[in-house]
């Protein structure tokens, strides 16, 4: 996960409180939120939790709500998490709560509900958007890393019609990545061969040299477990966009 970096604290109480401002930049958000032991969806679901316990309703508590949002949590979930809380710390902080949730979670129903049926379907979260790797992507991605040691091991979650561009592992030796399917249907294509179509429990092992591309069907969410194979001088090139015309084949 991209580390996360926050100003605001030295943005407004830089001069007038300069440690309480170091405590919110580098200490709060700096190592307690870049802090691995909790997943960044959870922590974002237990600050809201807090917040909502506590009775704040104002503008962190907006911010913490938006910053769920951008991790993934979505609006059943949010719902869900929000009501059962209710019952342990007051109806009248669920209503408070709900009516700014409201706001943050106002476009994309019915698309937060398909993506919300997706993520039970699987025992791995969908993770963060994929914003590192978006350039390379038509859709909306999302990455969870898994493992990030030995052998790294990340869950890629595409949305409906999401697809990664063509491109090629590399290796001296060795390399490749393998791909096991978790949930939904998707398509996997080598370079001068038809598209495969994937469900879950399959895998597929691409060679390193080999061109192919792999994502969603244009009407189902997709996840796979994208596994890096060990090798040396390893390297990722990325290519032209799997474009419409190519794309608009399948079904």
């Amino acid at each position: 996960m991209e580390k996360i970096v926050q100003t605001a604290g030295r943005a407004s109480l830089g001069e007038f409180a300069p440690e309480f401002a170091h405590y919110n930049d580098d200490v709060l958000f700096g190592e307690n939120w870049n802090n691995q032991d909790i997943d960044h969806k959870t922590r974002c679901i237990i600050t809201v939790v807090a917040l909502m316990s506590s009775g704040v309703t104002d503008s962190s508590l907006k911010y913490h709500l938006e910053n769920a949002k951008k991790a993934g949590v979505t609006r059943a979930e949010i719902s869900a998490v929000i009501t059962h809380v209710a019952f342990y710390v007051g109806w009248p902080k669920g209503w408070a709560v709900f009516n700014m949730a409201k706001e943050v979670w106002a476009d994309g129903s019915e698309a937060e509900d398909a993506k919300a049926r997706h993520a039970a379907e699987m025992v791995f979260p969908i993770g963060a958007p994929n914003d590192g790797f978006a350039q390379y992507f038509i859709g909306q991605s999302y990455l969870a890393p898994v493992s990030t040691s030995q052998v790294g091991v990340f869950n890629v979650t595409f949305e409906p019609g999401c697809r990664n561009n063509w491109h090629i592992h590399h290796a001296a030796q060795g390399g490749g990545q393998m791909l096991l399917c978790l949930a939904g249907r998707g398509y996997y294509q080598e370079w001068g061969k038809p598209a495969v179509e994937l469900h879950p429990g399959d895998c597929v092992n691409i060679p390193a040299g080999v061109k192919h591309w792999h994502g969603a069907a244009p009407d189902s969410w997709f996840s796979h477990l994208a596994i890096e194979v060990p090798g040396e001088q390893t390297s990722n090139e990325w290519l032209e966009a799997v474009d419409d015309a190519q794309y608009g084949v399948l079904k």
